[in-house]
């Protein structure tokens, strides 16, 4: 597939309907922060295009349009696709691994959150994105969608529990979209099932709703902690889909070029 600049993106309304939960916001977080990228079989009328952000891509369209090797730059991604794409998936990569997910949207007020004396809940500001990188390299997936640390510390939908200036916890909007935004959250290991990812979670969801928009949810139907909490902070299951988790390109090759402006 090539890229496609933003200013020749096609009309993507009938490709990706906005104001749905969870992944599905992720076409309008890209158009909205720009932390992403288009893609198409061809620049005009094209029959397939996909939209990634971090590590997730969605793919829409005729599958029939892509060869196995034009996908090769998806290797390593989540991919959400119709199950008429599993075939060219199936023939472009490695493997493919199903992994059953689950949407929740925020319905119901959360389990009150205490955390622990000298612990303080805030919004973070630009000056916190050293606080986003102290917490590891295993923390980096929650900024992945916003280009980075200084994109996220800086984008003013991110809530931290902080202790002497050390971040412990965070919640952030993970896909920002018209009306919903689904949420992402994280503890650093030593300081789990203290509620400051509830804490975390419940402050940013109270901020999400202030904003006239909804929270949601997303995660593998195997993680429980993820989906207690979700539980916790009052989010209710909506639906369930399929991603596919791909492992390296069948074929050498970056399946595409950047189209020229």
């Amino acid at each position: 597939m090539i890229e496609l600049l933003p200013s020749r993106l096609p009309a993507l309304a009938r490709w990706f309907p906005g104001g749905a939960p969870g992944v599905a916001a992720l076409p309008e977080h890209v158009s909205a922060t720009g932390s992403g990228r288009w893609w198409a079989d061809r620049a005009v009328d094209p029959r397939a295009v996909a939209v990634s952000s971090g590590d997730h891509v969605l793919l829409r369209g005729d599958p029939r349009a892509l060869s196995p090797d034009a996908l090769a730059g998806f290797a390593g991604s989540y991919i959400e696709a119709p199950a008429r794409f599993l075939p060219v998936l199936g023939c472009g990569f490695q493997r493919i691994d199903p992994w059953e997910r689950m949407v929740y949207v925020h319905q119901a007020p959360a389990v009150p959150a205490r955390p622990a004396p000298g612990i303080t809940v805030r919004r973070l500001t630009p000056a916190d994105a050293s606080a986003i990188v102290a917490l590891g390299p295993g923390a980096a997936w929650i900024h992945k969608t916003w280009g980075g640390a200084e994109q996220l510390a800086s984008s003013g939908l991110c809530w931290g529990a902080f202790h002497r200036g050390r971040a412990l916890s965070l919640a952030c909007t993970y896909f920002l979209g018209s009306r919903y935004e689904d949420v992402a959250a994280l503890a650093d290991p030593g300081h789990r099932r203290q509620h400051l990812a509830l804490a975390c979670v419940t402050a940013l969801c109270q901020d999400i709703a202030a904003r006239g928009r909804t929270a949601s949810w997303t995660c593998s139907r195997d993680n429980r902690p993820s989906r207690l909490l979700a539980w916790s902070a009052g989010f209710r299951l909506t639906r369930e889909y399929v991603h596919y988790a791909t492992g390296p390109a069948r074929r050498p090759g970056l399946g595409g070029q950047a189209e020229a402006a």
